[in-house]
């Protein structure tokens, strides 16, 4: 049974990334990096396992929608 996916704060972020906070808010209006997700009112966090995605090969990073597209064969509208 696969752990479940863990929730990490900005904090984790910016250690395992290496990026300035400006730097991933930016990433996050381009679509190059992962998109935070909301656990409470004034709080928010990312998927641990999009964050190592990301590490692991940062320039092809795309969300999981948009990779599983891609390896159907399916061609994004422009």
């Amino acid at each position: 049974m696969p752990s479940p996916d863990r929730i990490v704060r900005l904090n984790t972020v910016l250690a395992r990334s290496g990026l300035s906070r400006s730097t991933i808010y930016r990433k996050m209006a381009e679509g190059t990096f992962p998109p935070q997700i909301r656990i409470s009112v004034n709080g928010a966090g990312w998927r641990e396992s999009d964050i190592d995605r990301w590490v692991a090969n940062p320039v092809a990073w795309r969300p999981m929608e948009e990779a599983d597209n891609g390896r159907q064969g399916r061609v994004a509208p422009r």
